[in-house]
């Protein structure tokens, strides 16, 4: 049981054993604060929910480490997060005790991170910070997480977002734009619907093309530039096999025609004959063909060997620009803003099916998802037709004009009515 003792500075120490057994005291100036505060302390020991005053005094980025390595996420989870903690983060707490941190400090540090970083960024950020310190309550270091009930800047939808396009601009736009060696390969994203890494990851093994479907066991995951096989796909729902459309299996007809399978049996490997990275293929192949392919900005011919470049830039404001032709394709390629994303030919896929009237179960089946609400909420967009039926719909109510009826004389009033 604790005790309290007068000191020689005229205060006065409560003397109390922690839940280990070890004693503890600390100082106040009067006899009545500190019998509060051990009769606090003695409560929350028989409770189980006793933390150490001094426990508070581990610095954040000490625990922080402790907390990432004890984690055994995803390997591209876990080199997200890390990038995450280390860019973020551990640059603004990691040097802080875990008690000197409060509710009114994060809230200012969450504010201003959202005047540089995109409202996504900013919620990693406090998710993971968020996620260290509810461990270190847990771990009786400090009393409750400062973070609950922080306000987050809510995210905009851009109109650069989920973009979808039409059957029509990825057959006769698109694909021709895109080089040979990579056609078929964002042939088969945009006819059934795959992931990047699940693209990237396909070994002929997996194809049937006289039956034409595809099986996905297995995908690519690139981490710091270095692409390695995983032999599952995200979740238990995206091992599946999905049917091919005919001009996906032209293309990877001739694409086996062309391209000897690389390392592993790969369906799609680069010049050196190795796996494909995403990040490399970003910039030397997909936006120089949304360019080519008129998705991307616009080049106009004014001269010899001269053309005018339009695009758009990061504040939406449309810039032109007059360059060499093929210093053109480099500028719109590092500089106009938004272009359809790899991932869109997925949205348009789920969209195209959804419009087609394919069941919204057999929608979710073909594209990975356990949930149909997912496949709704996140990979459905409106049609171009969309407006067109609507109106269909209302076509047959037609509004009858009621029959002329003659106007009512007014008459005047008798000495009767009087």
């Amino acid at each position: 049981m604790g005790h309290i003792v007068p000191t020689p500075a005229g205060g006065y120490r409560a003397n109390w054993r922690d839940a280990a057994g070890r004693q503890r005291a600390k100082t106040f100036p009067t006899k009545r604060e500190a019998k509060a505060y051990l009769a606090e302390v003695e409560s929350a020991v028989s409770r189980g929910l006793y933390v150490d005053p001094h426990a508070g005094r581990m610095r954040f980025g000490a625990y922080a480490a402790r907390w990432l390595n004890a984690r055994n996420d995803e390997i591209t989870t876990a080199a997200r997060d890390a990038s995450i903690m280390r860019n973020h983060v551990l640059a603004r707490w990691g040097t802080t005790p875990m008690a000197k941190i409060d509710h009114l400090a994060v809230q200012q540090w969450v504010t201003e991170l959202g005047d540089r970083l995109s409202p996504a960024t900013v919620a990693e950020c406090y998710r993971l910070t968020s996620a260290v310190l509810r461990t270190a309550v847990r771990d009786r270091l400090i009393g409750h997480n400062p973070c609950e009930g922080v306000r987050l800047t809510r995210r905009r939808r851009k109109d650069t977002d989920d973009q979808v396009i039409t059957q029509q601009e990825l057959i006769t736009q698109l694909l021709p734009a895109v080089p040979q060696r990579y056609r078929a390969l964002v042939g088969l994203a945009g006819g059934t619907g795959l992931r990047w890494g699940e693209c990237a990851g396909l070994r002929w093994d997996a194809l049937d093309l006289a039956a034409g479907t595809v099986r996905v066991v297995r995908v690519a995951v690139e981490v710091s530039g270095h692409v390695t096989d995983k032999a599952y796909p995200k979740s238990r729902a995206g091992r599946r096999i999905v049917p091919l459309p005919g001009f996906v299996i032209d293309l990877l007809t001739e694409h086996q025609r062309r391209y000897p399978p690389g390392a592993a049996g790969l369906v799609f490997t680069s010049r050196s004959g190795a796996a494909v990275r995403r990040t490399t293929f970003r910039a030397k192949v997909w936006r120089p063909s949304l360019v080519r392919a008129g998705l991307l900005g616009k080049i106009v011919e004014v001269g010899p060997r001269k053309v005018m470049a339009h695009w758009h830039d990061g504040e939406g404001r449309e810039c032109s620009q007059q360059f060499p032709a093929r210093e053109a394709m480099e500028h719109l390629v590092k500089y106009a803003h938004g272009g359809l994303r790899f991932h869109d030919l997925r949205h348009s896929y789920a969209t195209w099916l959804v419009s087609a009237g394919v069941p919204i179960n057999d929608v979710s089946a073909v594209m990975g998802h356990e949930q149909t609400s997912t496949t709704l909420d996140r990979y459905t967009h409106p049609s171009q037709h969309r407006d067109q039926r609507v109106k269909a719909v209302f076509a047959d109510f037609l509004l009858t004009p009621a029959p002329e009826q003659e106007p009512e004389t007014e008459q005047e009033p008798t000495d009767e009515d009087s």
